[in-house]
């Protein structure tokens, strides 16, 4: 009993180290939708839709960075299954409804792509298939990104049947004109414009990136199962292969799908069937590629694992500064700014959020949003400890 404690408890730095380079990922992701509010009226213009910028995002970040973060809740609720023991169906059941409740004043407040609500709710699925075995999970998740590849492939047949009903989206300057006024006015008009747009856009959301994010889950769920983060000695060999494959097929086919994403009808669906299935590889080439950068360059895990101890933390504290300089809430800057100065933007809250991470641990054991998640989550009350501090020599 006394020997199977000690992995419990240790913490796995590694996952710490790829969550927080994620959370850059996310950010990247996420802050074109705050630059630019007329996206999420559905008037057909992607934020950052041309130029070098909308390239470089839309084929190394869109859709790659949300599949790691997938990854990780799946791998990390192993490690809570290993360390709650019997407790952990009520424990999860309440870190679920806490995640809810996070998510709802998340979307509401602050970022109207709030994925939480989500994660809370396939949460629940994954406790449920908790007892499964890793390779059972692994060919679960792949039946499900094929299946919504081949349902993408079917409605691109579909619409080549009928291409008139596949005709682009003209723009709606008014709506796109009353977006941008809600959203950089007031904080009360910033807070009418979520209302309005939150509840359609998580519906989305739930739909668009579900299914993927329970397959990743699974992927997840068989990981941690076989502690490949924990012992990656095991799969070394495997490193080539996995470089090859994400960087080999999955970089060119993350181009097919920016320059299918540009188009309409068929072939943007097929863009979209074939990235369901190879963005994975790209991502997962990314974390060997950090991981392997962070064994030659320890620096590098010590700057990144930080915020990712604090990644629930961190992920609303994005939303907070973005709101800071794009909305009403602050400077109101949405749509005044091109986009190398929006991913300037980016680069500046991501490197005060790994400060102000690396900052706050030196002093608290948790972050502010995990440490309440955590008290509901073990119905507790107790205050956060303060970190205990290592004497110089």
């Amino acid at each position: 009993m006394i020997q199977s404690a000690a992995p419990i408890s240790r913490r796995v730095h590694e996952i710490d180290a790829v969550r927080g380079f994620a959370l850059g990922g996310i950010l990247v992701a996420n802050i074109g939708f705050f630059a630019d509010p007329r996206y999420a009226v559905g008037t057909g213009a992607m934020p950052i839709s041309e130029g070098p910028v909308a390239l470089v995002v839309s084929t190394l970040v869109l859709t790659k960075f949300y599949v790691v973060f997938s990854f990780l809740f799946g791998y990390s609720f192993t490690l809570q299954m290993r360390a709650w023991g019997e407790k952990v169906t009520t424990r999860m059941l309440r870190r679920c409804l806490g995640l809810f409740v996070l998510g709802v004043a998340h979307g509401f407040l602050l970022w109207i792509g709030d994925i939480l609500t989500l994660y809370a709710v396939l949460g629940l699925l994954l406790l449920a298939m908790r007892g499964i075995r890793p390779g059972t999970a692994v060919k679960a998740g792949c039946w499900i990104i094929g299946v919504m590849s081949v349902i993408w492939l079917l409605l691109a047949g579909l619409t080549l049947l009928d291409p008139g009903g596949a005709a682009a989206t003209v723009p709606d300057a008014a709506a796109s004109a009353r977006a941008e006024a809600l959203f950089t006015g007031s904080p009360l008009s910033f807070l009418r414009f979520q209302a309005e747009t939150y509840p359609p856009l998580a519906a989305f959301v739930w739909i668009g990136q579900g299914p993927m994010a329970m397959a990743l889950f699974l992927f997840g769920l068989a990981a941690g199962k076989s502690r490949l983060l924990e012992e990656p000695g095991r799969w070394a060999h495997l490193v080539p292969r996995i470089l090859w494959l994400g960087y080999g097929v999955g970089l060119p086919t993350a181009v097919f799908f920016t320059w299918s994403s540009q188009a309409s009808g068929a072939v943007e669906l097929v863009g979209m069937a074939v990235n369901d299935v190879t963005s994975p590889l790209l991502s997962a080439a990314y974390v060997v590629t950090l991981l392997e950068l962070v064994k030659r360059v320890p620096a590098i895990g010590a700057a990144l694992a930080p915020a990712g101890r604090v990644a629930a933390s961190n992920y609303i504290g994005q939303s907070v500064l973005a709101c800071l300089v794009f909305t009403g809430y602050g400077l109101a800057l949405a749509g005044e700014l091109a986009p190398t100065a929006v991913m300037g933007v980016a680069a500046a809250i991501y490197a005060i959020l790994l400060t102000l991470s690396a900052w706050w641990l030196r002093r608290h054991r948790q972050g502010p949003v995990e440490w309440a998640l955590r008290r509901f989550t073990l119905f507790s009350t107790t205050p956060p400890r303060p970190a205990r501090s290592v004497p110089r020599p």
